[in-house]
């Protein structure tokens, strides 16, 4: 309860956990976790990312909140050495520290696809070293969709065998996917696990914090996707869906929280959602820039098409209450029709969204000469 009535006062949840936390490190009730990150099967996109947070910076989190004792791309030491410290550290505090796994788990040929190391002189597996760390740590997150469900690394015809984190472990894995994971995600979980415990998670150990809702229900264009008025290519500012969107069955808060210190979002960079944070990705979410597939329903299949005109709506539960009313008022058939189209499109933000927006007059100028654009277009 305290924390929902801070946050309810704040812009940032991240903001309100890193308050509490440092306040319990300067009364000394809070002590520094200590943190281990291996990289696995990983493009190290996610450690990247990390080096983009704002509020802490990188150099806050690392000197101020946790006390890491291992990672391979910020130490300055190297080889045996460096896997002797987070041997030894993980034995003098078993049950103590947060490891951290970036990357996916390869299993084929006995996982030796990927080593994370020498051992006594021998090649060590990144399956053998995360099974080794796991039996001794407190808490695991997996970060990145590589290490939460296996990723890119795991698209057919996978000849690698890769999985995510969870699936060799007989323990809970806390995953914070994306392609990379935004750095709130990971530190924003990182800050309640030190505070408060464990979050509460969804149904993929995902915590609701941040993967709660359809990124389709905080879209700041959801009006248009109300009114049929969709965008025909990427780069427009309209509703993305009918050039691919995974916004409406996606679950992240990317619309509210943004990237690159609250400054865009793909769909806010005229360019469709595509699903990066859930299970599946990205084989499920292609091809890209292609609309959604009908929609399956017991018995009989009825395109989007239909859903979206009034015949299966109670289907789309994720699209939600919004889209119900606008069928209900035929206001959604009439504007898909008539291809009505906004007077105020939204107002870029920044001069990179303003060069890659096409004139909202050329664009009125296009679907007036062709009256059935929108209705054709989202047609299979």
């Amino acid at each position: 309860m305290d924390l929902c009535v801070k946050s309810a006062l704040s812009v940032s949840l991240a903001e309100v956990l890193l308050l509490d936390l440092h306040s319990g490190i300067a009364a000394q009730t809070t002590k520094r976790p200590i943190v281990l990150w291996v990289e696995l099967g990983s493009c190290t996109g996610d450690s990247i990312s990390l080096d983009n947070s704002l509020s802490p910076n990188l150099k806050d989190l690392l000197h101020n909140v946790i006390d890491l004792r291992y990672h391979w791309l910020l130490m300055n030491v190297e080889g045996e050495r460096a896997l002797s410290v987070l041997r030894r550290t993980a034995q003098e505090n078993s049950g103590e520290f947060i490891l951290v796994v970036e990357g996916s788990v390869m299993l084929a040929d006995g996982g030796t696809w990927d080593y994370a190391g020498y051992s006594d002189g021998a090649l060590l597996t990144g399956v053998n070293l995360l099974h080794e760390l796991a039996s001794q740590a407190k808490h695991i997150v997996a970060i990145g969709t590589c290490a939460s469900f296996g990723g890119p690394s795991a698209t057919k015809p996978n000849p690698s065998h890769s999985v995510g984190v969870q699936a060799v472990l007989d323990r809970l894995v806390i995953n914070t996917p994306g392609c990379p994971c935004h750095p709130d995600w990971f530190i924003g979980t990182l800050y309640h696990l030190i505070n408060y415990g464990i979050p509460e998670l969804d149904t993929y150990n995902r915590p609701k914090l941040f993967y709660g809702r359809l990124i389709h229900d905080q879209c700041q264009r959801r009006t248009y996707f109300e009114h049929g008025i969709f965008a025909q290519h990427p780069g427009e500012p309209w509703c993305m869906y009918a050039v691919g969107c995974r916004g409406p069955r996606t679950y992240a808060d990317c619309p509210n929280r943004e990237w690159n210190n609250t400054d865009n979002w793909p769909v806010g960079c005229n360019t469709p959602c595509i699903g990066c944070v859930e299970p599946g990705f990205p084989e499920v979410a292609m091809p890209f820039f292609q609309r959604y597939p009908d929609v399956k329903l017991p018995g009989f299949t009825t395109s989007m098409d239909t859903a979206a005109l009034g015949i299966g709506v109670a289907s789309l539960g994720g699209i939600g209450v919004h889209l119900g009313a606008n069928v209900l008022s035929r206001r959604l058939r009439k504007n898909l029709v008539e291809t009505t189209l906004p007077l105020n499109p939204p107002a870029p933000r920044s001069l990179a969204q303003q060069q890659s927006i096409q004139a909202p007059e050329e664009t009125v100028r296009r679907h007036k000469k062709r009256p059935s654009r929108v209705r054709r277009s989202l047609r299979p």
